[in-house]
């Protein structure tokens, strides 16, 4: 009757959503109008802006050409970043500093678009410097319901890729985070939004926050909020789909402990982060219990091809305090044994 699509691939691919809503079958997930809303990033900050959001400033259209690229980015200041309009995951995006690397940055943005989004619209923002990469969760049902599961830290990056992520953040005051679900609130309510999602932000160093983008789906990193919350979010998302209102409203919501995941991945970190690929031969996870989490799709025998992402599992580790959760997380990267392949967990542990 439904399908998951878990994240990545066609989680966040409207065809797809509207090819199953053709043969009658469920997505659990939004609408296939809010994942086409969302997924361009102009147009989402549009909605954004619409939608009362504070957003980076930027140019709002489609940028044609050098010229007119330079034109932009004297206006906003330098440094800015030139973006993919359907990027994502870390990749299209280009900071720039001076008017003298426009053109180079404008064209290989372009390209690099151009090959992975089979899109090659671009854009500019103006670049917050030290900032930090904090998102929100967002749960909303199909009966106008929408609650907010706290926040995440996913500053620590390698290439705009995510590396370690927390929950709840340290800098992030009540002040700030009640701010914050309010806006993603009215962001929900402008798309019509239903399902699990999650709106990003980047926050500078004084806690002013700006949207950056909307993921439409199920993020790699819900564990981090399923630990400190409480809630299954994956079951909160079937239930949503099934048509079932919200069982909870936003004063249920208790964010209690801290939560850390860190991405373990079959990359060799020693040989500039090239992924591995290869047969398991040995496999053993930590002990889990109550303090640690392993979410995987891998074991002893199990092939790491070339064709997918380097992701082999996801480890997570809970306690009250952030310095027991950071302990427990040592611990545990310590004791998990993978072997056949590089990975990157001495990464992690430095």
């Amino acid at each position: 009757q439904a399908v998951h699509p878990g994240y990545g691939f066609l989680s966040e691919n409207a065809l797809f959503a509207n090819a199953l809503k053709r043969e009658g079958v469920t997505l659990i997930g939004p609408s296939a109008y809010a994942i086409r809303a969302m997924g361009d990033k102009i147009e989402a900050k549009k909605i954004a802006i619409d939608a009362g959001v504070s957003t980076v400033p930027g140019y709002m259209g489609t940028i044609a050409n050098v010229a007119q690229a330079i034109e932009i980015a004297e206006a906003i200041g330098f440094p800015v970043i030139v973006k993919a309009a359907a990027g994502g995951g870390g990749r299209g995006m280009r900071v720039v500093n001076s008017v003298d690397a426009i053109a180079d940055a404008f064209e290989a943005t372009r390209r690099e678009a151009s090959n992975h989004f089979s899109d090659s619209r671009l854009f500019i923002e103006k670049f917050i410097e030290k900032p930090r990469h904090i998102e929100i969760q967002l749960l909303a049902d199909q009966h106008g319901n929408a609650i907010c599961l706290g926040e995440r830290e996913c500053s620590i990056q390698r290439h705009h890729q995510k590396v370690i992520e927390e929950a709840p953040s340290m800098f992030i005051d009540e002040a700030t985070r009640q701010e914050m679900y309010t806006q993603v609130k009215m962001l929900a309510q402008k798309v019509g939004y239903y399902s699990a999602g999650t709106v990003e932000f980047i926050v500078d160093p004084n806690r002013n926050f700006y949207f950056l983008e909307m993921n439409t789906r199920l993020q790699v990193e819900h564990p981090v909020t399923e630990l400190i919350t409480g809630v299954d979010i994956v079951e909160e998302m079937v239930k949503v789909a099934a048509g079932m209102p919200l069982a909870m409203e936003q004063r249920d919501v208790v964010l209690k402990g801290w939560a850390f995941e860190c991405r373990i991945c079959a990359e060799d970190p020693s040989r500039g982060f090239i992924p591995s690929s290869g047969r398991i031969t040995e496999y053993d996870e930590p002990p889990k219990g109550p303090n640690v989490r392993v979410d995987t799709g891998v074991g002893p025998g199990a092939e790491v091809s070339m064709f997918y992402d380097s992701m082999v599992a996801k480890l997570c580790t809970y306690d009250i305090t952030r310095d027991k959760a950071l302990e427990h997380m040592k611990t545990a990267l310590g004791a998990f044994v993978v072997k056949g392949i590089s990975h990157n967990m001495s990464f992690l542990e430095a």
